[in-house]
């Protein structure tokens, strides 16, 4: 993920107690297609990341939440099902960072339009995503994008068992 992913979220940990972007250990990105097999995708990504950051203990839920913030981007930021004509294939971005006792899961897309966590019926499976969300992260949140692309990113919080 490199700079542009620190830059992206270096508010969001400053919002958080007092974490130094300096500190993150690890930090990836993707970029997913405007299709929704792309869920799949952001948990196979999510999954292969926190083996390789020796904390599967998280991915259960962690792999959860991604599923949920991938598929409010593709559902409800995506005019239709056409790309954008800034990123014509990939105009979704999972990006994962880990600190030195939190991991962080981040969805930018091209709306400006924040989340809002629905009422679903009895039955119904839209409403739920960001209630579900909210039960298994430590912490979520939506921030607009600064500048060009415009859009916002979609973040949630997982602090990290001590080894």
């Amino acid at each position: 993920m490199g700079s542009e992913g620190s830059a992206l979220l270096e508010p969001l940990w400053q919002g958080l107690t007092a974490i130094d972007p300096a500190a993150v250990s690890g930090s990836v990105s993707c970029a997913l297609p405007a299709r929704f097999e792309a869920v799949k995708g952001a948990r196979q990504f999510t999954g292969s990341t926190l083996r390789q950051w020796n904390i599967p203990e998280l991915l259960d839920e962690v792999a959860l939440v991604v599923s949920e913030l991938v598929t409010n981007a593709l559902r409800h930021a995506l005019p239709g099902t056409a790309a954008t004509a800034a990123e014509p294939e990939r105009p979704v971005r999972l990006h994962l960072m880990r600190g030195p006792s939190r991991l962080v899961c981040a969805v930018r897309d091209p709306s400006e339009v924040g989340p809002v966590a629905g009422e679903a019926g009895c039955g119904e499976e839209s409403g739920r995503g960001l209630h579900l969300v909210e039960s298994f992260t430590d912490g979520w949140g939506w921030e607009p994008l600064p500048g060009t692309p415009r859009g916002k990113i979609v973040w949630a919080v997982f602090h990290i068992p001590p080894a």
